[in-house]
């Protein structure tokens, strides 16, 4: 098992630069151009197709643009190195969990990847997500919600500066969203960059500092978060495009 190194590299801004990506003939994102600073929850909107979760793969490094760069205060994940990933936390739809082994051992497993004291890193992780009680529990018994949360934990182990959250809210109770939105807020806070995609317009309003709205693999709109996001959301997604999304 190699750790991953998160020495001597930070960043306080990510940059998009005009980045395209195609996947065959389909180009899933094309030209968009966005910068993220420290302190930002950017909301990520959009119909299903629109690009949210290409462009977070971009962001995390997993997916390489076609064209355009990618920036992490000013050097490219190249330039950067293996030290990128030290600093990026990812939440996507596969939780990257094993379901056979128990919450804690799948957070000192990770924990150790990133070159971190697994015993002292577990304890506080179960706390945050609610998972005290069930640490010797292996994950196959634990509902959606429970993976959510202990996926979310994982992600975060090794205090990342840029968390990439698509759709974190999937199968969390009302409590569970007001954790882990109060989460996301004091990550901010605390000087994280997050970039949360979601459908959910009612949890992303009041959450989100910055929103950013894709439309056909295109920035629609990027602006500041404010009260009534859904009225803005609409006007700026097609009504057919958003006839395909879970947004009602």
């Amino acid at each position: 098992m190699s750790a991953v190194s998160i020495d001597g590299f930070d960043f306080r801004r990510v940059e998009l630069a005009d980045v395209s990506r195609n996947f065959g003939r389909r180009r899933a994102v094309s030209h968009v151009s966005l910068a993220i600073d420290e302190g930002d929850i950017l909301g990520l909107l959009g119909p299903n197709g629109a690009g949210k979760s290409t462009l977070i793969g971009m962001l995390a490094t997993l997916v390489q643009p076609t064209s355009g760069t990618v920036s992490y205060g000013g050097r490219s994940a190249g330039e950067a190195g293996p030290a990128i990933r030290g600093r990026v936390g990812l939440l996507a739809h596969e939780l990257h969990l094993y379901p056979e082994l128990t919450a804690a051992q799948n957070l000192a497993f990770f924990a150790e990847l990133y070159g971190l004291d697994g015993k002292t890193a577990v304890i506080p992780a179960l706390e945050r997500a609610g998972l005290t009680d069930r640490a010797d529990d292996s994950v196959s018994s634990f509902s959606r919600g429970m993976r959510q949360r202990l996926a979310l934990e994982r992600a975060l182990l090794h205090t990342p500066r840029l968390v990439l959250l698509d759709e974190p809210f999937t199968g969390l109770d009302d409590s569970s969203v007001t954790t882990v939105s109060n989460r996301l807020k004091q990550l901010a806070a605390d000087g994280a960059i997050i970039v949360l995609a979601t459908h959910d317009l009612d949890l992303a309003d009041g959450l989100v500092t910055r929103v950013a709205v894709m439309r056909g693999g295109r920035l629609a709109g990027d602006e500041v978060g404010v009260t009534g996001l859904r009225a803005r959301y609409r006007a700026l997604v097609a009504p057919e495009a958003e006839s395909h999304s879970r947004v009602s």
